[in-house]
């Protein structure tokens, strides 16, 4: 059994999975941490009653970094050896395929931000902070921070935040795109819920594959990308959800249809 990261449904959100960082009193990402995020998010990604994820870490932080008592005596060695490890558990909520959302209260820092960075949305509290502060440790972030920052809220702003470790409200993380939503600290974690319990109907196929397309198409260039998009598309075609889709859509008009995921 997981000891600090668990995936929680409830009855009063169908469709809805948590993944629920719990480790007091920080939430730091140790490698059993690490571990346990990239378990959780392989298990959202494969079950069928899951149709949405909601990335959470309490009403009081998400996650204030990597475990640097873990860091501090590793060589150059060692850490080659376990960098692309890390770099990819702290990524694994960009690989489910199926709409995720970050609902952060209080501290997302360094390895913290870079597990939101991969989520399809981050509500934010007006109390949370924000920030990649590995340069003040004389490292930069190796979870993905580089880069997905820089492809959500553009270089400059990305360097800004890189170069000076500082942190960065609510109000500024809204005004440059860091965050998508501010909302009072106590209905971060309900507004999460909200937006991913309007998917727990919807063609889960279809969803990621236009997840599948805007991603990788956004790592090649245009004429790559209308061809990733000519793809996926095509094979919507083969599933069930398509046919009951239109099929629907021709009987009783838009939004009536009773997709199987399928």
């Amino acid at each position: 059994m997981p000891e600090f990261v668990t995936l929680e449904t409830s009855d009063e959100h169908p469709g809805v999975g948590t993944i629920r960082l719990n480790r007091p009193p920080m939430n730091a990402l140790s490698r059993q941490v690490q571990n346990e995020l990239a378990a959780a998010a392989d298990e959202a990604s494969v079950r069928d009653d899951i149709k949405a994820v909601v990335i959470y870490g309490g009403p009081k932080v998400l996650a204030a970094g990597a475990d640097i008592k873990e860091l501090t005596d590793l060589s150059y060695a060692d850490m080659a050896k376990i960098a692309g490890r890390l770099q990819r558990a702290l990524g694994a909520i960009a690989e489910i395929p199926k709409p995720t959302v970050a609902a952060i209260t209080g501290y997302a820092l360094g390895g913290g931000l870079e597990v939101v960075l991969g989520a399809d949305r981050r509500i934010a509290g007006d109390n949370a902070k924000l920030g990649v502060p590995e340069v003040l440790l004389g490292v930069i972030p190796g979870g993905g921070g580089t880069q997905r920052l820089a492809r959500l809220i553009g270089p400059s702003r990305a360097k800004d935040l890189v170069f000076t470790g500082r942190f960065v409200g609510a109000e500024e993380a809204l005004a440059i795109g860091l965050v998508d939503q501010v909302v009072a600290p106590d209905d971060v974690y309900n507004e999460a819920l909200k937006w991913a319990g309007q998917f727990s109907g919807a063609a889960s196929m279809a969803l990621a594959a236009a997840k599948r397309a805007i991603d990788a198409g956004l790592d090649v260039d245009l004429a790559s990308g209308l061809k990733i998009e000519e793809q996926v598309f095509a094979s919507l075609f083969a599933t069930d959800d398509r046919t009951i889709g239109m099929e629907s859509f021709v009987v009783n008009g838009p939004g009536k249809a009773q997709f199987t995921g399928k």
